[in-house]
This record gives C-alpha cells, sequence and structure tokens, in this order.
C-alpha cells in the first residue's frame, strides 16, 4: 500500500529473469498488487512490471480504465493483473506470418525517452489473475504492445533494446514536446 521507486535503466535488478509465481491469493501478493497498482498510478504509467520495483517476480499490471496522459491518442486497455503470462504473436491473414508494426514506446524505468520499437500486432496472452483464475485473451495494436512492453520486463529486456532504428529514438521533450511534462 506504498508508492515504491522504480528501477531505472541500468540497475542490473532490471536484467533479471524473473521467477513464476507459486502462491497465488496471498497477502504478500495482494500487497505487491497493491503497491505495483499505486506506483503505476503515481506515475500515470500504462503498466508496470514487479521487477521494475524490485521484486523477482512474473507479475506485471496493465490498464488505466480511462485515456493514459502519457499516451492521450491510445485506446484505453483493461486494468489487469496478469501472472507467469506467455505469449503467442498470431498469423496475419491467410496464414500469413505474424505482423510486426513499429510505433512509439516510452518506460517508467527509461524515463524522458521514446524510441520506436517493432511489436507483434496481434497476440494471444494466457496466464493467472492474483486469485489463480486463468487468463486466455486475443488482442491487438496498443493493447498488445502495452503487454509485450511489460513481458519483456520478465525477461530481463527493456524497449531500448528492441529498437532497431535509432535515429527514432530520443528525448520526449524534443520529439513530443506536448507530452513532455507527463513523461518524467
Amino acid at each position: 500500500m506504498s508508492v515504491r521507486d522504480i528501477l531505472k535503466m541500468g540497475d542490473p535488478r532490471l536484467l533479471r529473469v524473473a521467477q513464476p509465481v507459486t502462491q497465488f491469493d496471498s497477502d504478500e501478493l495482494h500487497l505487491l498488487i497493491t503497491d505495483l497498482l499505486d506506483t503505476m498510478h503515481a506515475a500515470d504509467g500504462a503498466g508496470l512490471a514487479a521487477p521494475q520495483i524490485g521484486v523477482d517476480l512474473q507479475v506485471v499490471i496493465f490498464g488505466t480504465g480511462t485515456p493514459n496522459p502519457r499516451y492521450p491518442q491510445a485506446p484505453v486497455v483493461p486494468r489487469t493483473v496478469l501472472i507467469n503470462p506467455v505469449i503467442t504473436p498470431l498469423a496475419g491473414p491467410e496464414g500469413a506470418p505474424p505482423e510486426e508494426v513499429e510505433d512509439w514506446e516510452g518506460c517508467l524505468s527509461v524515463p524522458g525517452l521514446r524510441g520506436k520499437v517493432p511489436r507483434f500486432q496481434t497476440i494471444r496472452y494466457t496466464g493467472w489473475d492474483q486469485f489463480g483464475e486463468p487468463i486466455d485473451r486475443t488482442v491487438e495494436g496498443f493493447h498488445a504492445r502495452v503487454v509485450q512492453h511489460e513481458c519483456d520486463h520478465l525477461i530481463g529486456k527493456l524497449y531500448p533494446m528492441r529498437v532497431r532504428d535509432f535515429s527514432q529514438f530520443g528525448f520526449t521533450s524534443v520529439l513530443f514536446p506536448e507530452l513532455a511534462e507527463s513523461d518524467d
């Protein structure tokens, strides 16, 4: 029940592979989720992963239920707690390979910067909620991007590691001056 410090790029804890959750519906897990939610909301985040607050568990949260000030043009993503996630990229039309789309991303662990990152357009994600109830969703666009971004934290990846063209990476205040105040 507190806002926690968000680790910044360069902290070696962000490069670890997170451990699976084995105990659902526990006081410890509920407290972690409350701290993640409080921290995400305080930072106007679209999502947050447990490793970003130094907890080595496969827990991510995402979605706000309302438009996000850091991504004002993005559609609303439902608030979700996702534990031990598995992401499966889905094939394109008529069996084509999964489509990748590049779009701008930022990260609470990489404050003040944005970069164009390739992500699968359509994915299926599975996992569990904090009570051990299964989650199985097929999503696309911004929702798919947010899930992939947060789940990358569980395997020790930050979005700059996925940027292919560094001419499309820079300070938010330069690239998007209208967002600069909300992206620190």
